[in-house]
Order: structure tokens, then sequence, then C-alpha cells
């Protein structure tokens, strides 16, 4: 297909945090989106002539100053429009006779949205009362003229409006997230059921178009990998391959901070099975030498990314003239090193610890795109189960799972215990039913007793998570067993450890990773 043919939906973005969840929702419904900046042109949206178009969310009031608007012309198109959250209250304060003012009361999280209108395509087979998920302060004082209410909550009277004839949707709450029940259904209805559209997009068509993409972008040029050996990296390796063949070579820096094992299983894999050019590089010392006395974790983030590039460019120095480094950067990369106008939470190495001064252009291939996607793309290349299905490894390793200063002796002590953890999962048959399990080494020591002797050593924090994209994350409810198997092992076969704690925090409030 062409790739104008599949620009289904157009998302527009107003800053929303959840505004490329959106793609994602459509894009599970076999439906190609893309997302815009709000300020994409009127004369653009005409030559793209999408079939719908979703206005997101976002952080601004459309009563404040300078706030982001959208042409008011687009709802004159033809095309279907459904607004979320700002995006309805945009569309509503444009709109003749439509006004929003500031909430009397703010409504954030869980509320019950009641259905009034059960016979508009948008709620077709959904039950009356729903649970629904919102974040605002404004609300539509007085709706648009040929509007009409179909929901609302308890605080606000609004939560649905429509106008049938014009094909014009605005919800209040959000569709795209998994509070909002049925909101995945909600959404497809939009699709189906008011753009009319036929689900005809598969990760396949996404395949073909990235190859394309990655060819306009280097043509005969030379191009380097980052290869870490994790799904990310591997995935955009094989794509990029694809692509360009052996104008790609892959450079696997071994930075002394992988897991157990980890160096000599990408080499014999990448360098023998793929028959993909990789270049070694032992950088263990270096690395250790720049981490040391360092405690601070953005620090630690900082300085393994910033060292990254400086191997690769010294490494690249030594090939023929290359101008692209490809990198496996995934969305919640991008979203947790505060892209934009987003906060940082953490600044991942191939996104937020670039260095400035930086000598390469970046192929990103699966930017936009979530970690269950990139391992649909890994299928569609055919790359092998365990590589496909590796659990999400961070770019700094084992770095950021020690806390506090990087020494020899810690990383030694957390390679047996985290190879321990992977193993006893294994065993369980719960490592593709995990997110990712490891073990963290905290900058601490605990009195144990072992062989009727005092003790002083460290404990060893057991991190296991279930997970859909990483952007929200709960403790796995690990049988007793396994989560005895894995302590007994780890005190018994791991020198200086004398103590196993399980953490049973979600994501939000803490994030996966420790640091």
């Amino acid at each position: 297909m062409d790739k104008k043919q599949k620009e289904k939906i157009l998302i527009l973005d107003f800053g929303g945090q959840y505004s490329q969840l959106i793609a994602r929702r459509v894009r599970e419904c076999n439906i190609y989106s893309v997302v815009k900046p709000y300020d994409y042109s009127l004369d653009k949206i005409k030559k793209m002539n999408p079939e719908g178009i979703i206005l997101s969310g976002g952080p601004e009031s459309v009563e404040g100053n300078n706030v982001p608007v959208v042409d008011k012309q687009i709802f004159y198109l033809g095309i279907p429009v459904l607004g979320i959250c700002y995006g309805m209250q945009l569309m509503a304060d444009l709109m003749p006779g439509g006004k929003v003012r500031k909430a009397h009361q703010g409504e954030y999280g869980k509320a019950r949205l009641t259905i009034q209108s059960e016979d508009i395509p948008l709620f077709s087979g959904i039950e009356k009362e729903i649970q629904v998920w919102m974040s605002h302060g404004d609300h539509i004082k007085e709706v648009p003229a040929d509007f009409a209410v179909a929901g609302r909550t308890d605080i606000t009277e609004a939560a649905v409006i429509y106008n049938r004839e014009q094909k014009l949707y605005g919800v209040q709450f959000h569709p795209e997230v998994k509070h909002t029940q049925q909101g995945q259904k909600i959404l497809s209805n939009f699709l189906f059921e008011v753009c009319k559209i036929k689900p005809e997009w598969t990760m396949e068509d996404f395949v073909e178009q990235q190859l394309s993409e990655i060819r306009d972008q280097v043509g005969n040029e030379k191009i380097i990998c980052g290869l870490s050996g994790g799904v990310d990296s591997s995935v955009a390796s094989a794509l990029v391959h694809k692509a360009v063949g052996d104008q790609l070579t892959c450079i696997f820096v071994d930075h002394g901070l992988l897991r157990k094992g980890e160096a000599s299983q990408v080499r014999k894999a990448f360098g023998q099975q793929f028959n993909i050019p990789l270049v070694y590089v032992d950088a263990r010392d270096r690395f250790l030498d720049k981490l040391q006395g360092i405690t601070a974790p953005e620090k630690k983030r900082k300085i393994i990314g910033n060292e990254f590039i400086r191997v690769f460019e010294e490494e690249a120095g030594k090939l023929e003239k290359t101008k692209f480094l490809v990198q496996g950067t995934i969305y919640s990369d991008v979203i947790e090193s505060g892209e934009n106008d987003a906060d940082t939470i953490k600044s991942h190495h191939n996104v937020g610890g670039l260095p400035d001064d930086m000598q390469f252009e970046l192929v990103e291939p699966l930017r936009m795109l979530f970690k269950d996607e990139v391992r649909q793309i890994g299928e569609v290349l055919g790359l092998p189960e365990d590589i496909v299905w590796r659990q999400p490894f961070p770019g700094p390793g084992l770095a950021i799972r020690i806390i506090g200063e990087v020494t020899p002796e810690k990383l030694a002590l957390l390679r047996e215990a985290d190879a321990v953890v992977q193993e006893e999962i294994k065993k369980a048959d719960l490592y593709r039913d995990i997110w990712q399990s490891f073990a963290v080494l905290p900058d601490l020591r605990s009195v144990g007793v072992m062989g009727d002797e005092r003790t002083y050593g460290y404990p060893v924090i057991l991190r296991v998570v279930t997970s859909d994209d990483a952007m929200t994350a709960d403790w796995a409810r690990l049988p007793y067993e396994v989560l005895e198997s894995i302590s007994c092992r780890v005190v018994n076969e791991v020198s200086q450890v004398n103590r196993v704690v399980y953490d049973i925090t979600s994501k939000p409030p803490a994030t996966i990773e420790w640091e």
C-alpha cells in the first residue's frame, strides 16, 4: 500500500502525556495513525486527507494566554473529529455558542460516567454506566449550538458532547488509558462506526514503511549501530540491516556493566548467526574509571551515555566515513527522558544522556513504538525467540542497579545474584509472564547469622514486575516457593549477601528501576 493511503487517522498533539498512547490504541485496531503537532497546517491536513482526526489532551487551559489552538476550519472539512479532554474543550470553545470556564471542582482519577444517549455510534455496545479516567480543571459551561450532551459524571455535566450531523464528538475523559473501562471499545467505535474505516494496517505494513524511510534517510551512506543485545537494539539493527545490508556495521561496546555471560551471547548471535558486521569493543576499564566515585543516579546515566557516544565516534573513525548512528530508542525512553515539555523522570542514555556535540545523525526506526510492538516487529523480521522475548535491560546496565558507587566487586556480586533470579524465574516457567525480574544491590549492610557466626553483609533487593508497556507496572505476585528458592540460592551462593528483600511497590509511585 502507498504510504499516504495508510495515513488513516491524524492525531493532533497538544502536549498531552497520553498522545502517543492514543496512536498505539488506534494501531491496535489495525488502523494506521500519525501524530502531528497541534499547529499542523490546514493545507497539510487537506493534502493528507485523513479519514478521522483525534485531538489529544494537554496541560493547558483554553482560557489561558498563548495556548495551543487549531484552525477551526478542520471542523468543517467533513472529516469526523474526536476531541479528548483538552481537545474536547478546545472544540467546544471554538464552535459557535460554546464556552469553557474553570470548574468549581476539578476532576482527577476514576469517575463514573452515565451515558445519556446510548443510540450514538460512539457508545455502540457500551454499558450505560462505566468507570472512566478524568484529569481536568476546566469544564464546558455552555454547550455549542447544534451539539448535545451524551454523558455526565457526578462532577461534570457535559462529559460527552456530540454533533451527529457533522460527526464531531468530544469526551472529557481519556478512553486511551486502561483505567477507562471499555475505552478501547469507544475508540474502535469512533474508527469503525463513525469514520467507517476498515482494519487493514498491520505490523508488516509498518516494517515496509520503515524500510522505505530508512533508505530515504541514509541513501548510500555508511551506518553504525550501537548494539547492546537487548530487544530494542537487536530489532533496530535487524530492521536497518534488512533495509541497507552491509552499509550497516554494528558496534558492541562491552562497558563492563552487562549481565552474566551476556557479552559472549551477543557476539555469537550477531557475529555468527545473523552475519551482520560486528565490531567488539572491550571498554570495561574505561567505563569503570569514569564511574569511580560517582553516586548520583542521573550523573551515572549521563556519564555512561556520553562515553557510549565517544566510543562510537572513535570506532567509527577506524571505519569508512560514517554519518549515521542507529539506536533502539522506543517511546517509553522518550517520555521518561522528558521530550519537549514533559518532565524528566530519568534520562535514558540513548535520549537524555546524549552529548550536545555528537557527530552523528540518528536513525531511530522504533522511536514511536512501545515494547510489545517492538517484539511484534522482531517476530515479523524472523528474529529468534530468545532475543525477541528477552526481558528489557537498561542501557546503563547494572550501574543503575547498584545504588551508590559502582565497583568491580559490587558488579561481580550483583551479576551472580541476578543470574540466580533469571534462572529461577525461567525454571518456574514465568519468564514470559513477567515484564522484568532482576536484583538490586543497595548501598548498605545488615547484620545476619550464618554458621552460628555474626555476618555483616549486603542485602539484595528482588524486583519483579508485570506491565504492558513500562509506562505503568505492578509488582508480581510470585508463588512463595519461587521466592523461597531465590532467597535460599542467593544467600547460599553469593558471597557477602545475607538477606533478600522483595520490592512490592507499583509504578507509579516508584519506577521499575531503582535509579
